[in-house]
C-alpha cells in the first residue's frame, strides 16, 4: 500500500480523482491481474471526497505511527514532523515539497538514500509521481536503507539525550 499525504498541498495537480487514478494506472493498479498495490489517502485533502476506484482508500485523520509502518512507500509534503514519522516507520519516501523547510527535508531524505529525488509540487505530474513511487518500491537499496535508518531512530532515546545536553548546558559544561 502507498500512503499519499499531500494535505497541505492545496494546489497539487494530483489532488483530483482523475489525476489520482492516472497515477494508480501508471503504477499498474486498477487493472485485473496487475500489481498488488493500493493507495491510502487522507480524505478531504484538496477537496478530494470520492475516488471511483477499488484500490484507493480515503482515510480520515489517522495517526502516522499507525499507518506508516504498514505501507510500502510514504508520499508526503516533506514537513519535519511527517518526515520524522516516515523515517521512524522505516519506509521509503517520496517527498513533494512546496514551502518552508520542506525542500530541505526532501533533499536530506534523498541524500540519505531513503527517497528518490524530491519532486517540487510545481513540477509534480502523475507520470513523475508514479515513477518516483515505483523507484521507491523497486529499489532494494532504498527500502533496506529506510528500514535500517528506522531501526536506528527507534533505538534512540531522544528524550534522555536531550535532557543530558540541557543538564550540561545548565551546569556550564557545554
Amino acid at each position: 500500500m502507498v500512503e499519499l499525504d499531500l494535505r497541505q498541498a492545496n494546489r497539487s495537480p494530483i489532488r483530483s480523482p482523475p489525476r489520482l487514478l492516472c497515477v494508480m494506472r501508471r503504477l499498474g493498479c486498477c487493472r485485473p491481474g496487475r500489481v498488488n498495490l493500493r493507495l491510502c489517502a487522507p480524505g478531504g485533502w484538496g477537496g478530494l471526497r470520492e475516488v471511483p476506484a477499488p484500490d484507493v482508500f480515503l482515510a480520515g485523520e489517522v495517526p502516522h505511527e499507525v499507518v506508516f509502518p504498514r505501507v510500502a512507500v510514504i508520499v508526503h509534503h516533506g514537513g519535519a514532523g511527517t518526515t520524522a514519522a516516515a523515517v521512524r516507520a522505516g519506509r521509503p519516501q517520496v517527498v513533494c515539497p512546496f514551502v518552508g523547510d520542506q525542500p530541505f527535508w526532501g533533499r536530506r531524505m534523498h541524500q540519505l538514500a531513503v527517497a528518490p529525488e524530491p519532486i517540487d509540487q510545481r513540477r509534480l505530474t502523475a507520470p513523475r509521481l508514479a515513477a518516483a513511487i515505483r523507484e521507491a518500491i523497486d529499489d532494494a537499496a532504498m527500502t533496506g536503507g529506510a528500514r535500517r535508518l528506522g531501526d536506528r531512530v527507534r533505538a534512540e532515546n531522544g528524550v534522555a539525550a536531550a535532557v543530558d545536553v540541557l543538564e550540561q548546558v545548565a551546569a556550564g559544561r557545554r
